[in-house]
């Protein structure tokens, strides 16, 4: 009995110690852990020049670094580019994010100063006569208000005069007021009348005086000259206040309007600053150099500036405008068919989304639409990035007729180059099922160059069908490495 016990006893022991044994060979490689699967290289490329792809790995013919690896596996589900930390560095990439600001004015442009034709004033000659003297000889003289111009005689003065004199002595207040009224109806000067009155003697001479301070414009007489009445002889414009007109590009046409209030500086008066205000936006705009006009009323009541002169307008920022979504505007990749920036989604990954814009302003770019505030968007490096994301079509749709147009259909084979001739190469396929083709040799046309391909070589290939270039190469590539 006691046998059997023990026999009992250490045959258990021993199917204990087997049970161990063999949980430990079973254990031990799971926690060792599976090798991981290999990953799947699409193609080898230089992330410098992303739009060219190569079968092997090795050093870039571009730049003086190794070829990068594109695994299979690293395109995202949701579409976009995984760029490594590294590559970020090697390619100079930073972001920032999108933020509500108030963007002022950025409105600066170049205006011309003239003088303002609401203060140009006409001095005619009152009656036909002769001009005796003149006090101004040249034009752009500077006079002041009741300066002398010039010395009329109007001699037809004489008759209507003497009736005035003779019709006074009779002493008829009547027949006095309207002989006095014949003479203002002939546009003779109160002061005139008056002198005939205390002299008693017609005045046939005439002085004209400046109504204001100004320059001459238009000089349009000489001594000696006989004139016509209502004949203009002088023409004065005042330089306070004077115009700028103001070219500016129609895409900044929001940034002016009737009222606005302006600024001014001027390099001959280092530090001063002149206000004004916009008059007149004129409605046409110039075709040559594209560009709209304003006119802007601006204070000179020291006479400073001068028509001709160069001046450096802006316009004043409102203190009630409202904050943006804005982003800088180097981030703003801008296209034929639309804009759009790279969207940095975390953890390397990349998007371009299409973008609405609006005013630019010290380097920031208003956003209509595409964005929400808090979005890290790529301010550098991004053209590289979407340069890739291009290859990849990993871009945004776009919403035009082009994306109504009909899909261009690939077909794939696998063949043998014979020839290879500037713009087409022969290659004798297998058959194209697809197509109904058989087995055969035939040409095709290579628009893109493909390096590393030689007379001989056993390629893989893709090809589309045009009306008028027939059979087109899209991709290729030697299939000695994908056969291994």
């Amino acid at each position: 009995m006691n046998k059997t016990i023990l026999a009992l006893l250490v045959a258990a022991v021993a199917a204990a110690g087997i049970g161990y044994f063999a949980g430990r060979q079973h254990v031990v490689p799971a926690t060792a852990g599976a090798p991981a699967p290999e990953r799947k290289v699409l193609y080898w490329y230089d992330p410098m020049v992303p739009d060219q792809r190569f079968d092997k790995p090795g050093e870039s013919p571009f730049m003086d670094m190794p070829l990068v690896p594109r695994y299979a596996d690293e395109a995202p589900a949701t579409g976009g580019v995984s760029i490594s930390a590294q590559q970020q560095q090697n390619l100079g990439m930073t972001t920032a994010r999108v933020e509500k600001r108030t963007l002022g004015s950025a409105f600066s442009a170049f205006a011309t100063v003239t003088t303002d034709e609401r203060s140009v004033r006409s001095v005619p000659s009152p009656a036909a006569g002769v001009v005796e003297k003149l006090y101004v000889r040249a034009p752009q003289q500077w006079v002041k208000k009741g300066e002398a111009l010039a010395q009329l005689w109007i001699p037809q003065w004489t008759a209507a005069q003497q009736e005035y004199l003779a019709v006074r002595q009779l002493g008829d207040a009547a027949l006095t007021r309207a002989a006095r009224e014949r003479l203002a109806l002939q546009f003779m000067p109160e002061a005139i009348i008056r002198a005939v009155e205390r002299s008693g003697k017609p005045q046939t001479r005439l002085i004209l005086r400046a109504g204001e301070q100004g320059y001459v414009v238009k000089l349009d007489t000489r001594e000696g000259a006989q004139v016509v009445a209502t004949q203009s002889l002088f023409e004065l414009a005042s330089l306070d206040p004077v115009w700028l007109v103001v070219d500016y590009p129609q895409t900044q046409a929001y940034a002016l309007a009737a009222g606005s209030e302006i600024f001014a500086t001027s390099a001959s008066w280092p530090g001063e600053q002149f206000h004004g205000r916009v008059s007149e936006l004129l409605p046409q705009l110039e075709t040559a150099t594209r560009t709209l006009k304003a006119r802007i009323v601006l204070d000179n009541r020291q006479q400073k500036l001068k028509p001709g002169m160069f001046l450096t307008v802006t316009a004043a920022q409102s203190t009630q405008q409202a904050a943006v979504l804005a982003m800088p505007e180097e981030a703003l990749i801008t296209t034929g068919a639309a804009n759009r920036v790279l969207l940095a989604t975390g953890e390397g990954h990349f998007q371009a989304v299409n973008v609405t814009v609006g005013r630019t302003a010290q380097g920031w770019v208003e956003v209509l639409s595409g964005l929400k505030e808090g979005d890290s968007v790529v301010t550098s490096g991004q053209f590289l990035i979407d340069s890739e994301a291009s290859l990849r079509s990993a871009l945004p749709a776009q919403h035009s007729s082009a994306a109504t147009e009909k899909s261009v259909q690939e077909y794939d084979a696998t063949g043998v180059v014979k020839a290879i001739d500037n713009g087409s190469i022969t290659l004798a396929h297998q058959p194209v099922p697809a197509l109904n083709w058989g087995a055969m040799t035939m040409d095709f046309v290579m628009k893109a160059p493909q390096p590393a391909i030689n007379v001989g070589d056993k390629v893989m290939f893709s090809f589309t069908l045009d009306d008028e270039e027939g059979a087109v190469i899209t991709h290729l590539m030697p299939v000695q490495e994908a056969m291994k």
